[in-house]
């Protein structure tokens, strides 16, 4: 399998977060909280968190504190599946592909709930064949784009497709949530909106950096399930996050690298890029560290993280994405992401 085309989009709303900062603390539920829930905002969007701004679908700001499910599910309704078309209307151009040539289209959220599915809504923005084949992914979290891009691999494996769309889509702002909970404070502070999407194919492209798919693992962790979930009150989602996420992190994430690299044959020594999700500061220092790495190994992941925040399943479109157009040798390239579950993924890609 070959990524042919990539392309990504995000609200043109873009916020700093000192701007988050200035409008909450001004807001009636930020005084509602406890004294402690107050200073973990504050600490969170005015420390040095590697994160500058975020782009969210919240026009004003203001909006943010509109907490009602009829609200949030309005909002991920109105936004998701143009973002998501967005991403991969860019992806199609830079593949050179038409929409007609699309045999499945492939698309992952847990931000939101729709029927008939995304994938309904961006078929018919792009033109999409009638015949498609369409796939909506749920529940998979921040890891989701990886299983999304393996699902694509078995269909033209199997000869069932000859070009497929994967798509991953998250308006975290439709669950954006406030109470006296430190994971569900952090998580509004962290997670940003936006889309990632990629064209592959059987064959790769004449007169362009070749990116194969070589090789994808998972590992599920059920046992750890509670440090990182979507639970609901009051009708609402919310961000359920451990501060135990950065250790479980880096230790599944190190754990999956080495089984990979012995399944696969490979040495660690050949691997010359790094595609990370990152999750947040923490996240990322806790990914260096078990798998020393060095800063630069990481440096489009923290750019990534530093300018959007969070984004979720999209995040290693993004950070791919950067990767391609930079400097970052040609060789092999790990890709890794991980969330909900908890569940760990990752990827060899060859790229030349």
């Amino acid at each position: 399998m070959f990524v042919t085309g990539l392309g990504t989009a995000a609200p043109a709303q873009r916020y700093a977060q000192r701007d988050c900062w200035d409008v909450l603390r001004q807001a009636e539920p930020f005084a509602q909280l406890a004294p402690r829930s107050r200073a973990i905002l504050k600490k969170v969007l005015c420390g040095d968190n590697g994160i500058a701004t975020r782009h969210l679908a919240l026009n004003p700001l203001t909006e943010v504190f509109n907490l009602t499910p009829d609200v949030l599910q309005a909002r991920f309704t109105q936004h998701a599946p143009v973002l998501a078309a967005e991403a991969a209307q860019r992806a199609l151009q830079d593949a050179g592909c038409a929409p007609a040539e699309i045999d499945a289209v492939l698309i992952s959220t847990c931000t939101g709930y729709l029927c008939p599915g995304l994938t309904s809504y961006v078929s018919e923005r792009l033109g999409l064949r009638a015949d498609v084949f369409t796939l909506d992914l749920v529940g998979q979290g921040c890891g989701a784009a990886l299983p999304n891009l393996r699902t694509a691999e078995a269909l033209l494996a199997a000869k069932r497709a000859r070009k497929v769309l994967s798509v991953c889509v998250e308006v975290c702002s439709a669950a954006f949530y406030l109470d006296d909970d430190p994971g569900v404070l952090i998580s509004a502070c962290l997670f940003g909106d936006g889309a990632g999407a990629a064209v592959l194919t059987r064959k790769p492209r004449s007169n362009r950096r070749r990116v194969e798919w070589k090789f994808g693992s998972s590992c599920l962790a059920p046992d750890k399930r509670d440090t990182l979930r979507f639970g609901h009150k009051n009708g609402m989602l919310r961000n359920m996050l451990s501060l135990q996420v950065p250790q479980i992190a880096g230790g599944e994430a190190a754990k999956l690298l080495t089984e990979s690299l012995a399944a696969a044959g490979v040495k660690r020594e050949r691997v010359a890029g790094w595609v990370l999700h990152t999750g947040g500061r923490d996240v990322l220092l806790a990914l260096r560290d078990r798998l020393e790495l060095a800063e630069a190994d990481v440096r489009h992941s923290a750019a990534v993280l530093r300018e959007y925040g969070n984004i979720s399943s999209p995040t290693v479109f993004f950070v791919l994405e950067r990767a391609l157009h930079d400097a970052v040798p040609d060789g092999l390239w790990w890709m890794s992401s991980f969330g909900a579950g908890f569940s760990c993924h990752g990827a060899l890609l060859e790229v030349g």
